[in-house]
């Protein structure tokens, strides 16, 4: 391993043991580490997104197919809290039809995570907000 990589490796360590010692779950932690649904989609068929009170700014990009979720992408400009969010809302959400997605709620997301910091919970519900608009855009685009 190169001393870059071992520099790299000592860091993601160091972020997981602050992120733990403040209450994060290891699951969490995964979600914020990897961020595996990070991103945006070219082709998606709705875009959304919404800024939380803390500041917090999400983007959703949904690919839909016959009333069902293909894909999805959230670009977040947060901290760990809505970045993990949002990658569990992927999680939860992939593959559903969009009724069954529209039913997601916050204790879903919060079980999904396992802990987050108490004072993180509005991320989560940031997270289930901007899902909920990019759906309801979908079904009910504004008219010109």
């Amino acid at each position: 391993m190169s001393g870059a990589a071992r520099e790299e490796q000592a860091d993601a360590e160091n972020v997981r043991a602050m992120l733990a010692d403040s209450g994060y779950s290891e699951k969490a932690i995964r979600y914020f580490l990897h961020k595996p649904y990070m991103g945006s989609l070219p082709d998606a068929d709705q875009v959304s997104a919404m800024t939380g009170s803390c500041g917090d700014t999400m983007s959703i990009c949904l690919k839909l197919e016959d009333g069902v979720i293909q894909d999805v992408r959230y670009e977040v400009l947060g901290c760990p809290g809505a970045i993990a969010s949002a990658m569990a809302v992927v999680d939860l959400i992939k593959g559903k039809r969009i009724p069954d997605a529209r039913s997601l709620n916050d204790g879903d997301v919060f079980r999904a995570l396992e802990s987050i910091p108490a004072q993180k919970h509005h991320c989560i519900q940031l997270a289930v907000k901007t899902l909920q608009k990019a759906l309801d855009e979908y079904t009910q685009p504004v008219s010109p």
